[in-house]
């Protein structure tokens, strides 16, 4: 009884406190985690046990987005300075995948991926205290990132892009992904008639510079018809689909136009659809 009243006490103690980050030996062995809350009100590193498996190879017709994100990545992997990263345009570019890939492409080089929440970006002085100091290099992905005018989560964002007293981590970067160029809502639809700010413009300069603090910006837009029918045909040619290619490209156009949309993923899923309609 003793020693559950004990035990009890001591989780009461521990609330509020982050678990310690994984051991070397699992670093060494996993490379993509979550950074999450947990039972207690902490937070913890929760390793993904399954990651995308995408390759570089993989991601077709974006290929000056990918050989500037590949570029920094490699520089950071080697121990240069490199720059934190906004992959902002059209949903279904590519703009996550890209990341996943390069997380793939450069795991046995010591980079590890960690990914957090946009609700759970004002804990990111505490996850940047355990990984600081671990023999590894990490990139904090950022999926899906916007936010709206009344958050305020995006200032400690801010402070970690480019430091507050403190020097930015040698081994840490900041990638994210957006379907907004400036990470916020259109400043020029919100309705100021309700403001308290003298001189609401300074409000939007200061809300717009989160952006400017990601010093690579990279533009992910619409497929055009052939850039869309190219990587239909890259994906058939790769599976060896058992298709004729004007049926192939029929098929392709159909899908998309019933999709409403030309890209990437919608390439992607109409293979998907394709393949096993072909068994």
């Amino acid at each position: 009884m003793l020693r559950g009243l004990v035990q009890n006490l001591m989780r009461f103690l521990r609330r509020g406190e982050d678990a310690a980050p994984p051991t070397l030996a699992t670093l060494s062995k996993l490379h993509a985690y979550r950074w999450q809350p947990d039972h207690h009100g902490g937070f913890s590193w929760h390793p993904v046990s399954h990651p995308d498996p995408i390759e570089l190879p993989d991601l077709i017709g974006i290929e000056t987005a990918k050989e500037r994100l590949q570029a920094n990545t490699a520089r950071f992997v080697a121990g240069h300075p490199a720059n934190h990263a906004l992959l902002w345009g059209s949903r279904g570019t590519g703009k996550s995948s890209l990341v996943k890939a390069l997380a793939n492409h450069y795991a046995d080089q010591k980079l590890r991926i960690l990914e957090v929440a946009k609700e759970d970006l004002h804990q990111l002085p505490r996850l940047i205290t355990q990984l600081v100091a671990l023999p590894y290099r990490f990139i904090i992905f950022c999926d899906d990132l916007s936010f709206e005018e009344d958050e305020v989560s995006y200032k400690t964002l801010k402070t970690v892009l480019e430091g507050g007293l403190e020097s930015r981590p040698d081994n840490l970067l900041i990638y994210a992904t957006s379907n907004r160029r400036h990470l916020m809502a259109d400043v020029n639809s919100w309705d100021r008639s309700h403001g308290k700010e003298l001189r609401p413009e300074e409000g939007v300069e200061e809300r717009i510079s989160l952006s400017d603090r990601f010093g690579l910006w990279i533009g992910f837009h619409p497929f055009s018809q052939d850039e869309y029918l190219a990587v239909v045909s890259a994906y058939a040619e790769t599976l060896q689909l058992p298709i004729a290619a004007q049926a192939l490209r029929k098929e392709a156009l159909n899908w998309a136009r019933l999709r409403g949309a030309r890209s990437g993923r919608v390439a992607r899923q109409f293979i998907t659809d394709l393949q096993g309609r072909l068994g």
